[in-house]
């Protein structure tokens, strides 16, 4: 699915079936590698963004870190504050502070695929209210100040609105970005601190106060530059969280939902002292929300770590895949509540999701086949979700190991092995899971009663429209080949999304395969046993 057909298909789903019955419609395939697509060198960006699309990605996502644009800006290498610094004003950035990412959307323009900007702290260190003593160790993301974070959106909202000039690069029009989401992960202390603070003789959640005048502020920023009809994500949102209470606790999204919106555990409205310590007034700049301070949809990061996608966390105000409906319904029932929402505002964006593996991380990885396996049945859950506009590979290949620390220990490995190829660049088998995903969805009767096994499948490398067929073939236990079972199957739907049926043989081995109809090349899926 390409931009110019996104805002058709998010129109559909917004008003799209309830959220227990499939998605037909389409689903954006989103990948996230800040570190190859910013800090790699436009090689290494050109390359992987070629990858990226080729394994069937159609939209990026990078983070847009104020502190890394703000490098330098107001106050020069010795301190020195510039003269001529205006936050807002993007000529006023030291020129350099752009390049990775004026290069990148013009890259994106240039092969096809669509950029997606994620603005978020921290910022410079100015940005930032200085924290008392106690709390020094989180300066870094302690209160960040929003009438300096609206200044620095309004520079990304003037310089990427397609009619501004590079002042590098042969000074040409950059491309528009055209969408955007505020913050990341603000329910988490790594980016948004603190998460709790006293209010008078009762700890509240602050950290649903803060990002609630941040994405204010943000959202009117980019109104203001000529973005009020892009696609602007809210949430950004973890999905766990701790049950304690001080500045460091990460808060679990539910409950962050409903802080945000000032409603307590049964979607009452909150009154009284308890709204005034949470400064619930300020969502009155709200009210109108559908017309003036909008959303496309809540992005959310559903992680769930070693346990498969199937498995919810045992929180129930955690949201993994395995109970990623429940974010659409949640806001739905609060919208309803509040009017705080807009009808269509309960649709949802997976932004952020993947899994690390073993090898080469021996503390936090699960097995190779499990990875592949886990990915693919990520994306069928996101598919049954008629509320979720998209699902996101995070990374697309691993992060070197902190070579600062002890090898082989924890810390050695604390860096994200989730790619779909290992850091050398070797592709894992979750490499060809993610181009061709593959299910068996289970058993079930055809139309003349023979019980059959089901099959849910995605050819997300083609393009939208392509009207193919797909073969369905089957290895048995011992055997050496595989044989194509029943009729190939069509694939009518728009964005690749097939389903099939077909009599269950003994227990075996079951793959999809695309051949190409110019050349005769296949593509493969993943193999799958089933028992039969």
């Amino acid at each position: 699915m390409r931009l110019k057909a996104l805002p058709f298909v998010l129109l559909l789903l917004a008003l799209a079936a309830p959220a227990a019955q499939a998605n037909p419609q389409g689903m954006l395939s989103i990948m996230m590698d800040d570190d190859l697509l910013l800090y790699r060198g436009d090689d290494v960006r050109d390359e992987s963004l070629k990858r990226m699309k080729a394994l069937g990605a159609d939209t990026v996502r990078v983070t847009v870190l104020w502190n890394v644009v703000a490098q330098n800006a107001k106050f020069d290498r010795r301190g020195k504050k510039r003269r001529n610094f205006k936050a807002e004003n993007p000529k006023t950035y030291p020129r350099s502070n752009w390049d990775r990412y004026d290069r990148l959307v013009k890259a994106g323009k240039t092969l096809g695929i669509t950029v997606y900007f994620n603005v978020t702290g921290p910022g410079p260190r100015w940005a930032h209210k200085k924290p008392p003593k106690r709390l020094r160790a989180l300066r870094r993301t302690y209160k960040p100040k929003v009438a300096e974070f609206k200044k620095y959106v309004k520079a990304l909202g003037k310089r990427y609105d397609g009619t501004y000039v590079d002042e590098n690069d042969g000074k040409r029009v950059l491309p528009a970005v055209r969408f955007w989401s505020i913050w990341n992960e603000p329910n988490q202390p790594g980016w948004l601190t603190p998460q709790y603070e006293r209010r008078g003789s009762k700890v509240v959640p602050w950290s649903p106060v803060m990002y609630r005048e941040l994405f204010y502020a943000g959202r009117s920023a980019l109104q203001g530059t000529g973005h009020d009809g892009d696609i602007i994500l809210v949430g950004e949102t973890a999905p766990l969280g701790s049950g304690r209470q001080n500045p460091k606790s990460p808060i679990r999204p539910k409950r962050f939902i409903r802080e945000l919106f000032c409603v307590d555990a049964n979607l009452k409205r909150l009154t009284g002292a308890n709204a005034a310590k949470r400064q619930c007034s300020y969502l009155e700049k709200f009210q109108g929300l559908a017309k003036k301070f909008g959303f496309t949809a809540w992005a959310h990061h559903p992680y769930t770590k070693k346990l498969p996608p199937t498995r919810r966390d045992s929180e129930g105000d955690s949201i993994t895949m395995a109970n990623v409906g429940e974010l659409a319904t949640l806001l739905d029932r609060v919208g309803e509540r509040t009017s705080l929402i807009p009808k269509a505002g309960n649709t949802t964006m997976m932004t952020e999701f993947g899994y690390e593996t073993e090898p080469p991380d021996p503390f936090s990885g699960v097995s190779l086949e499990k990875q592949a396996e886990y990915i693919n049945e990520g994306d069928y859950i996101a598919y049954r979700e008629s509320s979720v506009l998209a699902n996101t590979q995070f990374l697309l290949r691993d992060v070197e190991p902190d070579r600062r620390a002890k090898k082989n220990t924890k810390r050695y490995w604390f860096t994200y092995q989730s790619g779909l190829q290992f850091a050398d660049g070797r592709p894992k088998p979750a490499a060809t899971a993610y181009r061709l995903p593959f299910v068996v969805t289970g058993q079930g009767v055809d139309s003349v009663g023979r019980l059959g096994v089901r099959f849910w499948g995605w050819l997300r490398f083609l393009g939208p429209n392509t009207q193919t067929e797909v073969t369905l073939q089957y290895k048995p236990i011992g055997g050496q080949d595989f044989s194509t079972i029943g009729e190939p199957v069509k694939v009518t739907n728009s964005f690749g999304f097939f389903e099939a049926q077909r009599s269950i043989p003994d227990a075996g081995t079951w793959r999809a395969v695309w051949t190409n109809p110019v050349t005769g090349t296949p593509v493969t899926s993943r193999e799958v046993e089933y028992g039969g």
